[in-house]
């Protein structure tokens, strides 16, 4: 039955319309034991490790004992109990605050879940009267502590319907917090499920939404006032995670409509989207800061909930999880808002249920758990855009990045190619981590476009790295103009666009945090350090690209933006060098570059004996210079060698 237990938790907990955040509970009992899942395990990836067992009969003797009146003595009491319940080898592991609750059924399985079309019931303000008449057979809970007080009160309410139906209770609606199901093997399960659902489906009808179009200009303007504002501490950013569809469009058309969603429906809401959210009806930066920070004096907290007009609704947080989980719990709300027009309207949770869950050490240790903190490495929480990283070189460094704890925009004229790195990245490194973008960079349009999905994707941007290239060898009299201004709107005008609209985005982050600092970094190159024979294209435009930031650190550098460059050596194993049709091995050998090179294992030779390292220039090299540039505060302009020797600055 374990295995039964298993395959329902990942079923009902990989399921967005049933679990949201990690929630839900599931356990499954034999005469002496409860399986439960413990605190802060997700359902969607349990394994039998994920669950607690408990002792049964301890459990049935604290729900015969006396606790103390104090809401605060009687929980610590309890979880002092709860903690003793468990079997031994078990003490590592935090069982569910609901443990009580599913001993008392009679059943081998128990699944609790917050779907919103229930709870479009559960925080309907006739949702009781709907409940009786829908589903005759099953109990209604009123609104309570959570805890031993709630698992008390669906015991007395469980009792009397077995009293009145002479048979025990399998289905228990919990006003503004969500549904039990109860049953003895997984298919009864589904089909208890699927009756109730499908119930509320013909009874629910949602109303149509007005046509609502975001503005995107003032999106991108006021999203990183948003993360700067969410960053804890005086020198990082934060999160912002836009939703911007219908729904979230249409409870921020004003203040009225943003009433519905103003207070929490179920615990959970409170937990991850705190109790209260802030309404923004302009998006300039004082107004935002000055709105933001009152909200913070009023409640104790910043919000993790933003609805703006005309723009959407916004999860802030000083992490990505935290963001990104506010908004999907908010938007949640929203839908639990629009269900419950087809049971008398919303009802919020009361004023003092709030505050039980606000103070209660169970939901802080949840959340805790749940949505953990920043991950300590290098580069944690910064957001990158990396150009020309679908491969090569820029894919190198786009995933070191990613290894010292950055989030990535992998930017890319080869869009397919962006998106298969990016879904890759994100599979190996965690959802959300990485995002594609096409972009052309020699293209003003596209380039502002790379910026706006930045901001809209993180809500803002730490570090832009220029490291699209191009390299067109040949000598004067075969290189011809379109090809030579081919490689410097590549190499030269590319590098110029992508830092004149990554500068924008971090100087408004740094107008909101004077602390803040951001960087951007031109992958520049050896040849823009020294000439390079039948290739002053490429060389050219490299020491173009040194006169660029140079420039740009002397203008940005009031606004805290470092700009800097770091010039590799030889990638010799990547596309750039390898290629067997377009590579510069072949180039060099048809230009005539390397004097008697007969084919290119003669001109790898060649350019590999000019490295006192003795090897060709690899992207964790860059990488790891890249954050040196990042880290350091006192460098600006520079332009950092990485050539294994090859060329030394003098």
């Amino acid at each position: 039955m374990l295995d039964e237990l298993i395959k329902m938790s990942r079923k009902y907990g990989s399921d967005p319309d049933y679990v949201l955040a990690g929630g839900g509970n599931t356990s499954f009992k034999d005469g002496s034991t409860l399986w439960i899942k413990g605190s802060g395990t997700s359902l969607s990836t349990i394994t039998e490790d994920g669950f607690v067992k408990m002792d049964r009969a301890m459990l049935k003797e604290m729900m015969k004992k006396t606790y103390p009146a104090s809401s605060a003595e009687r929980e610590a009491e309890v979880l002092y109990d709860m903690s003793r319940a468990r079997l031994r080898g078990e003490e590592g592991k935090r069982p569910s605050v609901e443990t009580l609750l599913h001993d008392l059924f009679g059943e081998s399985l128990v699944l609790h879940v917050h779907p919103a079309l229930v709870n479009g019931l559960t925080c309907g303000r006739e949702g009781e009267a709907a409940a009786k008449k829908l589903f005759p057979n099953a109990v209604w809970v009123p609104a309570s502590d959570p805890g031993f007080t709630l698992a008390c009160l669906c015991k007395k309410k469980m009792d009397e319907y077995e009293k009145t139906h002479s048979k025990s209770a399998n289905v228990l609606f919990l006003q503004n917090h969500g549904i039990f199901f109860a049953a003895d093997t997984l298919k009864e399960m589904d089909l208890l499920v699927s009756s109730v659902m499908d119930k509320l489906k013909k009874k629910v009808s949602l109303p149509e939404l007005p046509e609502e179009k975001i503005d995107g200009e003032k999106a991108v303007a006021v999203l990183p006032v948003l993360r700067a504002l969410a960053g804890e501490g005086k020198e990082k950013c934060g999160f912002a995670v836009i939703s911007s569809d219908a729904v979230s469009l249409s409870f921020a058309k004003d203040k009225e409509a943003f009433k519905a969603v103003e207070r929490p429906f179920t615990p959970d809401h409170i937990v991850y989207c705190k109790a209260r959210w802030l309404y923004l009806e302009k998006t300039d930066r004082e107004y935002a800061v000055k709105k933001w920070n009152a909200f913070t004096e009023k409640n104790g907290y910043a919000p993790r909930v933003v609805l703006i007009k005309d723009v959407g609704a916004v999860g802030c947080g000083d992490t990505y999880k935290i963001a990104s989980t506010a908004i999907t719990v908010a938007k949640d709300a929203m839908k639990i808002a629009r269900a419950s027009l087809s049971f008398g309207g919303p009802l919020p949770m009361a004023p003092a249920k709030e505050k039980f869950i606000i103070n209660w050490e169970v939901e802080s240790y949840r959340s805790k758990v749940s949505l953990g903190s920043g991950t300590g490495l290098r580069l944690g929480g910064k957001v990158a855009v990396i150009t020309g990283s679908a491969q090569g070189f820029g894919k190198g460094i786009a995933e070191a990045l990613l290894e010292n704890g950055a989030y990535v925009v992998i930017a890319d004229m080869n869009y397919e190619g962006a998106r298969e790195v990016a879904d890759a990245f994100c599979e190996k490194y965690g959802k959300g981590r990485a995002v594609a973008c096409s972009v052309n960079v020699a293209d003003e349009e596209s380039v502002k476009a790379m910026l706006d999905l930045t901001v809209t994707t993180y809500g803002g941007l730490d570090l832009f790295v220029s490291n699209a290239g191009i390299a067109k060898a040949g000598g004067l009299e075969e290189m011809q103009k379109k090809t030579f201004e081919l490689v410097a709107s590549v190499n030269y005008t590319g590098f110029f666009l992508g830092a004149k609209y990554a500068s924008r985005v971090m100087k408004i982050q740094r107008e909101v945090k004077p602390d803040y600092t951001a960087d951007i970094v031109q992958v520049n190159s050896k040849s823009g350090l020294e000439g390079s024979k039948n290739n002053f294209a490429y060389a050219g435009s490299k020491f173009g690209g040194i006169g660029l930031v140079q420039s740009f650190a002397l203008e940005l550098c009031p606004y805290g933006i470092k700009v800097n460059a770091v010039c590799p050596g030889n990638y010799l194993d990547g596309p750039l060098w390898s290629d067997p049709e377009k590579g510069l091995f072949v180039q060099y050998l048809k230009a005539g570059k390397v004097p008697g090179a007969k084919n290119v294992g003669d001109v790898r030779a060649y350019y590999m004996a000019k490295v006192p390292m003795n090897r060709g220039c690899l992207p964790s090299d860059v990488a790891r210079a890249i954050c040196y540039l990042v880290e350091q505060q006192y460098e600006t302009g520079q332009a950092l060698p990485v050539t294994g020797g090859q060329v030394m600055l003098s």
